[in-house]
């Protein structure tokens, strides 16, 4: 089979390993740091639920005078939630953008899901500014996507990332860089690397960081060459002593890696973290490619990161699957509740591969058992494999990182979150995209079958002002308003018990539900759907619901799935208004809960303690400011549901240019 040949590089004296230490001093030729950038300050932008009849006659009132009367609760939500978005005056421009990173050889970094394409929605400012978010990381301005090089330094947290340092589009793709002491509060440093020689002039792309025993730190990262061939190149700081690691050095001799016989020129990129290999003297990496449509992982053995031998076969391969970008590659513990140093292996460890599919920009990952004597990797579930089973997350998320937190003994995820809105939306606020809340990845012993992830600690640091709901009853077709004033920057703990005997009396309810293909919370059915309302204006014109949908078997067994629906998210019909989700494991005995990070435009989902993630991008026009709302509801048909709910406000992140540079 073509995905199993053997790739071996022929002999090269530019690639061959070495005997020369490992970054002598006289390898410091080419020293990057920019200057010159930007430094403007990015702008930074106990009540009860009463359930009686009464009051909600009351509210439908208010909120709906002028219109049709609904009759009940059900109507109301249904009456706002199937309602088509209203349309707008149309652009003198066209909104369908050129194809970007494609043409180069890299995934599409345009987003091309607007189906409304020749309408734009008249923007105000104040529309635009509310949309950059207050506690998520994203550069003062213009493009950025992939999270590179993550590492802890001397009391510092490193993020290097993609950017453009010239534009809110994708291209002349730089290394930005910045730092932090928590995680959350970040300072901005000069960019790290600029595309300035043949073997990255048209983009330092995605890379890794490896830090070596004595604490030395190695970056492998992908080059566009003069001729357009995809290479890897290596870099290393040029004083380790400096905590900021302003100054970086581009190895001479780069590239150290091009792609092999029967690799596409364009089909050779994004190299991990390296791990040791079981003699203790040589390191060992990966990187994604293809052969016609089938996903592969190949590894490279290096002893000084100069000179690279390709092992025989691939570490894994998945037909079907194209392109693989981004691959990530480390171990789990299956006792501990800690991260491992990638290199760790053995009793008690599994290994997560993950690779973010070019086909259908989406992550993908699967827990498996390592062989590194064989350099092999084997899923544990091969109908739950690599671009065929788990997500990292259901939303809006690609290309992502981790990285182990020694200083905390925890392995760190990193996502970036790409814009859902018009090309000439994001060129009038000035920026796109951003990264998501530090996750942490452990296994699940729950269930052994998958990943749990869950928002840093430090996030909880944002945290004032809670208010919490206990024991809210939602019946079928009814919705409570949490009134803790303006719903844009939130944290939401919230769990929900379904009526057990009306759960048991169901004999068969939605069998085959997806979330994707069901029209989302407006479509009823007898056990779903219930959940939140997050970023709703006062008349649920505008509202983005995150909920659960139970489905049940004429055998009696239920399935539990986690949707979030952006299709009544916004007014503008020159955004994506998709509905998102999955299944998810729900243990006997324990309740529905979810955690919600709501930051202005962005909203992180995570259910059953980080089981399922999804991430959202909305853009509403009315539901903004003091006008966010945040509401429970139950649109079901034959199922009451008990709800409860803690909510703190989120204070802003200081993010901001590091002084005195």
């Amino acid at each position: 089979m073509a995905a199993n040949r053997s790739l071996t590089l022929p002999y090269d004296p530019e690639l061959a390993v070495s005997d020369a230490p490992l970054l002598e001093q006289s390898d410091q030729a080419e020293v990057s740091r920019s200057s010159g950038q930007s430094r403007q300050r990015p702008v930074k932008v106990l009540a009860g639920i009463f359930l009686s009849s009464l009051f909600l006659l009351t509210l439908i009132l208010t909120l709906f005078q002028g219109q049709e009367e609904p009759r009940d609760q059900a109507q109301m939500i249904n009456a706002n939630l199937n309602k088509s978005s209203p349309s707008s005056s149309v652009s003198p421009y066209s909104l369908i953008p050129a194809s970007r990173g494609v043409p180069q050889g890299v995934s599409e970094k345009t987003f091309r899901g607007v189906s409304d394409a020749n309408d734009i929605y008249p923007w105000t400012n104040a529309m635009l500014s509310w949309q950059r978010t207050s506690y998520h990381f994203q550069p003062e301005k213009n493009w950025m996507n992939d999270p590179n090089g993550p590492l802890f330094h001397m009391g510092w947290y490193h993020l290097f990332y993609q950017y453009n340092p010239d534009s809110a589009i994708w291209g002349n793709i730089t290394w930005g860089h910045a730092v932090s002491r928590d995680l959350i509060h970040w300072l901005y440093l000069p960019f790290a690397m600029v595309p300035d020689r043949p073997f990255d002039v048209n983009g330092v792309w995605t890379g890794s960081a490896t830090i070596l025993p004595g604490g030395k730190i190695v970056m492998l990262y992908t080059g566009d060459t003069d001729d357009l061939v995809q290479v890897q190149n290596l870099a290393y700081p040029a004083n380790l002593s400096d905590p900021l690691l302003l100054d970086w050095i581009k190895y001479p001799g780069n590239p150290v890696m091009i792609p092999p016989p029967g690799i596409g020129k364009k089909d050779f990129r994004d190299p991990t973290t390296a791990w040791l290999a079981p003699d203790g003297t040589k390191w060992l990496v990966t990187l994604g490619s293809k052969i016609n449509k089938t996903g592969i992982a190949m590894v490279y053995e290096t002893s000084d990161f100069k000179g690279y031998r390709l092992l025989d076969g691939v570490l894994h391969a998945v037909p079907h699957t194209g392109m693989w970008e981004c691959v990530d590659f480390y171990p789990v513990s299956t006792a501990g509740d800690n991260g491992l140093d990638t290199s760790a292996n053995g009793p008690g460890t599994k290994h997560v591969l993950k690779a973010s599919l070019d086909d259908n920009k989406h992550d993908y990952y699967a827990l498996g058992t390592y062989d590194p004597n064989n350099n092999k990797w084997t899923p544990d579930d091969p109908e739950l494999d690599v671009g065929i089973g788990l997500r990292l997350d259901y939303g809006k998320y690609y290309a992502s990182k981790t990285f182990y937190d020694q200083k905390k003994k925890r392995r760190i995820l990193w996502g970036w979150i790409g814009e859902t809105d018009s090309e000439a939306a994001d060129l009038m606020k000035g920026w796109a995209s951003v990264q998501t809340i530090p996750r942490t990845v452990v296994f699940d012993k729950k269930t052994g079958t998958n990943i749990l992830q869950w928002p840093v600690e430090e996030a909880e640091s944002l945290r004032f002002n809670a208010t919490e709901f206990d024991t809210v009853k939602l019946e079928p077709g009814s919705i409570a308003p949490l009134n803790i004033g303006s719903a844009t920057q939130l944290d939401i703990i919230a769990s929900f018990e379904v009526d057990r005997e009306a759960l048991e009396a169901t004999v068969e309810a939605d069998v085959g539900y997806n979330c994707t293909t069901s029209g989302g919370a407006a479509s009823r059915g007898k056990l779903g759907p219930f959940g939140l309302l997050v970023l709703a204006d006062g008349s649920l014109s505008e509202l983005t619901p995150v909920y659960f949908y139970i489905s049940k078997s004429t055998d009696g067994s239920a399935e539990t799935h986690f949707c979030s629906d952006e299709s009544r998210s916004s007014k503008a019909p020159d955004v994506g208004k998709l509905v998102y989700g999955s299944t998810v494991p729900v243990l006997d005995g324990e309740k529905l809960s979810a955690r919600l990070l709501v930051d202005h435009s962005v909203v992180e989902s995570f259910a059953q303690g980080g089981r399922r993630v999804i991430s959202s991008r909305v853009y509403p026009t009315k539901a903004i400011y003091g006008a966010a709302r945040l509401f429970l509801f139950n649109n079901a048909t034959g199922v009451s549901v008990t709800a409860s709910a803690k909510i703190w406000h989120m204070q802003s992140a200081d993010i901001r240019t590091f002084p005195d540079l």
